[in-house]
């Protein structure tokens, strides 16, 4: 018996995302103390956009670690979320790539990429409906 996929709420996402912001505070922060300890003595010039650099890749590896192997990061799972393809399948690491490149694009242009949720037909992030992605509620 197959189950009709539901898109969660913007009411369930955007707690999720207040959490996943303070959760992904912390990995960075504890990243960037590693990173700031291997480049003790190098030149500035050079380990800032390289710590940059770092920074979004860390970033990068946290989410789409987490997307491909189970579909949802911890505050997902606490808000009964998951990520799926439209199809409702598992997300490859293509997939997951291109969303998080989108999602950081939609983030960089002020935000453009969630508030679009706002006018979406069915309430997606762009960087969702130009990956062909979805954020779904679990059953309970």
């Amino acid at each position: 018996m197959s189950v009709a996929l539901r898109d969660a709420p913007l009411s369930r996402r955007l707690p999720s995302l207040v959490y996943e912001t303070l959760l992904l505070a912390a990995v960075l922060m504890a990243g960037s103390f590693l990173f700031l300890l291997a480049a003790q003595g190098a030149d500035r010039t050079v380990v800032r956009p390289v710590f940059q650099l770092f920074l979004v890749a860390l970033a990068g590896l946290y989410f789409g670690w987490q997307w491909v192997r189970r579909g949802q990061t911890l505050p997902m799972k606490t808000w009964r979320l998951r990520l799926v393809t439209r199809e409702g399948g598992a997300l490859t690491a293509g997939r997951a790539l291109l969303r998080y490149a989108l999602a950081i694009a939609g983030a960089a242009a002020c935000g453009a990429g969630f508030l679009w949720a706002l006018a979406d037909r069915d309430r997606r992030f762009l960087h969702d409906r130009l990956a062909g992605t979805r954020i779904i509620e679990e059953e309970r």
